[in-house]
């Protein structure tokens, strides 16, 4: 099994991040990363397999949306090469917040995890979700 593993501390209390970060179907908080979320089917943003699909080659579905532990768990069913159904199998992505009660900010991790015959993919995600956290940052700045 692959992984990848990025975490920060974000400088608004829990309640601000994680209203951000359960929608699913919106990505405005990420404007240096996702330039396009488009909502599929018929599935709320906060309902298991809502769907979506990001800068139009991701495609996601939500597979846990957890209010009391703050945890999205989604899974990527196709996107381009090197996280392509030719590529991996079962992408499944996490992003858990957790508060940081002693300066009132938010750890947020995101991690993800799929099977792959090669390692191409790491990077990639690694650097997706790097990206992801900083925009995440900036929006409570």
């Amino acid at each position: 099994m692959r992984k990848t593993y990025q975490s920060t501390v974000v400088k608004a209390p829990i309640n601000e991040v994680w209203a951000r970060l359960r929608n699913f179907h919106d990505m405005s908080w990420a404007t240096g990363v996702v330039e396009q979320c488009e909502a599929v089917g018929d599935k709320t943003a906060d309902q298991i397999g809502a769907q979506r699909v990001l800068n139009g080659v991701f495609h996601e579905t939500l597979v846990e949306l957890n209010d009391a532990d703050h945890v999205v768990r989604y899974s990527i069913d196709a996107g381009p090469t090197p996280v392509s159904q030719d590529d991996v199998r079962d992408y499944i992505g996490v992003i858990r917040a957790c508060p940081v009660t002693d300066i009132d900010s938010t750890f947020v991790e995101w991690s993800s995890s799929w099977e792959a015959e090669d390692g191409k993919a790491e990077a990639f995600c690694h650097n997706i979700y790097v990206a992801l956290l900083s925009d995440l940052k900036k929006n409570f700045q």
